[in-house]
């Protein structure tokens, strides 16, 4: 019977084989983490062994992440992430107007007849795109009351490096496109750090102590989206 351990905040499966030796395995798309034990082996033993791997489980589950979001062909089967769920794309060629769809497990993808990768790319992301656009503003107004500040503006972007940014003076506020794969506590997450640099523009102590008492998990989704590749 498998069962699962946690090493911080990774979850790994445990299978017990005839085996004579512990292996440990990250697995594409979404480095999930297996480890294969010989019988009769102790929990203990196992646990000590995984988390002297910690280091070379978050390299690998980065890499892993990284070349599958950079190899999308956008075709049938093909993974791809909404709001911290895996779903498998289904591309449906007809000579109706694109659109993209949410049906059980899958994305469905319907683009013209003999549609290009640019142009099955482009769909997918303008409907990400949307998706976005309406799951912030709620956020932002629930984390203004919170906080007792005011978004003047705010716009979603394709950024190579950050998730988001803050312009203070302008109360503007940036999100990156990317923000819409990923689990909603953190986007959630994103939006209170941009609020509360409207109260404090650095990351100082202040800055911390604020995001500690606002949303105390934090750190916690921080280091999430750390260990995922930043833009597909």
């Amino acid at each position: 019977m498998n069962t699962i351990i946690k090493l911080e905040d990774i979850e790994a499966e445990v299978v017990h084989k005839n085996i004579r030796n512990i292996h440990l395995r990250v697995l594409p798309p979404d480095g999930k983490v297996r480890i294969s034990a010989p019988f009769r082996t102790k929990n203990e033993t196992i646990y000590k062994f995984a988390c002297s791997k910690l280091n070379w489980i978050s390299k690998q589950r980065i890499r892993i992440r990284k070349s599958t979001f950079e190899s999308f062909q956008y075709i049938n089967q093909e993974t791809h992430y909404f709001r911290g769920r895996q779903y498998q794309l289904k591309v449906q060629e007809k000579n109706e107007p694109p659109v993209v769809q949410l049906l059980n497990n899958e994305i469905v993808l319907q683009v013209p007849d003999g549609a290009d990768l640019e142009t099955r790319r482009s769909v997918l992301q303008d409907w990400y795109h949307r998706q976005l656009e309406m799951v912030i503003p709620p956020l932002i107004t629930k984390w203004e009351s919170i906080l007792n500040v005011s978004v003047r503006r705010f716009s979603i972007r394709s950024m190579k490096t950050r998730w988001g940014s803050c312009t203070p003076k302008t109360r503007s506020i940036r999100f990156n496109l990317e923000l819409v794969k990923r689990a909603p506590e953190c986007l959630e997450y994103i939006v209170v750090h941009e609020l509360v640099h409207l109260l404090e523009a650095s990351h100082n102590s202040k800055f911390k102590t604020l995001m500690d008492r606002f949303y105390p998990k934090w750190k916690f989704y921080r280091k999430e989206l750390r260990s995922l590749p930043i833009k597909a």
